[in-house]
């Protein structure tokens, strides 16, 4: 599976990548609002076999793929879309990127990418995203994205020691396909 922006190209994980995405998973401020900690190699290497694993699902409903810059080939991040419920037709997008590579609309594009894959292809209905409302970057992507706040949960979630709030946005596809295109 590929698919193409003006900046970027997502594809499929390779064996090597781990190479690539270890650095930046072991940066403990690109991890801080994640649900794991800071990776070893093995960590690391584990995630992309067992992304690896699922792009042969059937029915497939894990799409986990890297982002890499058109330009120079750099793998930079990593966008996903996770078919949650088949018979309500929802899912629920992630991303993480490379802390160097922050603040480049990346992650917005590849996002916008992926969307239009799971409302298109997929056929999704709703697509949601769960984030710490302290992490400002992605709060900002969603609602770039034109997803809609639907909840703020309390301490919600115990992570890395401490209680932590989740904000759930959520968008259509008909509020996707209606929002205004660049």
């Amino acid at each position: 599976m590929e698919l193409l922006t003006a900046r970027l190209r997502l594809r499929e994980f390779e064996e090597d990548d781990w190479r690539v995405t270890w650095p930046y998973e072991s940066d403990p401020e690109v991890v801080r609002y994640q649900s794991h900690g800071v990776r070893t190699p093995e960590e690391s290497l584990k995630y992309i076999r067992d992304s690896r694993a699922t792009a042969t699902e059937s029915p497939r409903r894990i799409h986990d793929l890297a982002v890499v810059l058109r330009e120079d080939g750099r793998l930079v991040g990593r966008c996903g879309l996770k078919v949650v419920d088949l018979e309500q037709r929802e899912g629920a997008l992630w991303y993480v990127l490379d802390r160097s590579q922050w603040g480049k609309g990346y992650i917005s594009e590849a996002a916008e990418a992926m969307l239009d894959f799971g409302f298109q292809t997929l056929g999704l209905h709703r697509v949601w995203a769960d984030c710490d409302p302290r992490n400002e970057g992605s709060v900002k992507v969603v609602r770039r994205l034109g997803f809609r706040l639907e909840a703020h949960f309390r301490e919600n979630v115990f992570l890395k020691g401490e209680w932590c709030d989740s904000l759930i946005h959520a968008i259509l596809d008909r509020e996707w396909a209606a929002r205004p295109r660049k």
